[in-house]
């Protein structure tokens, strides 16, 4: 079972875990990012290029599942505006035993942040500025070449 949602709803973290837990698994492993306060940021504006980034995320999911032989995985993204400590991003895989789990959730994490057509503003006092890449997010996608 593959999801992969990007919607400007809320996240609903019980649902998308009762979904991957139905599953014929040993193993359920997720990751719920949320909208940091950092450096006083009053709120976050993701943007995508629908189409192009729903592509992108099955296809890391794809890879996924079969790299890690996963009986499901789920990728749920918000995009538009948001304030700290709401829900951003769910990650979840469903495999037979936990490494597969928790290694196929990290990769997906990782990779999404550097494989996905996202663009991140950050408004602060006011004043919203663009947010690139950083070295660390490409430094963690390495691992997993």
């Amino acid at each position: 079972m593959i999801r992969v949602a990007v919607s400007e709803a809320a996240i609903d973290v019980a649902a998308e875990l009762a979904v991957l837990e139905a599953t014929e698994g040993g193993a359920v492993a997720t990751f719920t990012g949320l909208v940091r306060p950092d450096d006083g940021v009053g709120e976050l504006m993701l943007e995508h290029y629908p189409g192009a980034t729903e592509a992108a995320l099955e296809k890391l999911v794809n890879e996924a599942i079969a790299r890690w032989s996963l009986g499901a995985a789920t990728i749920v993204h918000r995009v538009g505006a948001m304030k700290p400590g709401e829900r951003i991003v769910f990650v979840g895989t469903a495999a037979q035993h936990r490494a597969a789990a928790l290694d196929a959730c990290a990769f997906l994490i990782d990779r999404l942040k550097t494989d996905a057509p996202f663009w991140k503003r950050e408004t602060r006092e006011g004043e919203a500025t663009w947010v690139g890449e950083r070295a660390s997010d490409h430094r963690a996608v390495e691992k997993w070449r």
